[in-house]
């Protein structure tokens, strides 16, 4: 369980970067021809890092349980 949530953590970290980077950097991002505007990486950012922040808690909390 510990190691799943570290990978999802990890993943979920590395997701919420990816979205940061697209709001400073101004990248484009086109889906099936459709323009994703910037600030669905916003939303994505809050998703990502709230989700890795949740994972990376559950991990502080399984190692602290007798």
């Amino acid at each position: 369980m510990k190691a799943y949530l570290i990978t999802s953590g990890s993943l979920f970290t590395l997701i919420a970067l990816f979205h940061l980077a697209r709001l400073l950097q101004h990248w484009p991002a086109v889906v099936a021809a459709w323009a994703v505007p910037v600030w669905a990486s916003g939303l994505g950012l809050i998703v990502a890092g709230s989700l890795a922040l949740w994972a990376f808690r559950l991990v502080r909390r399984l190692s602290s349980a007798p």
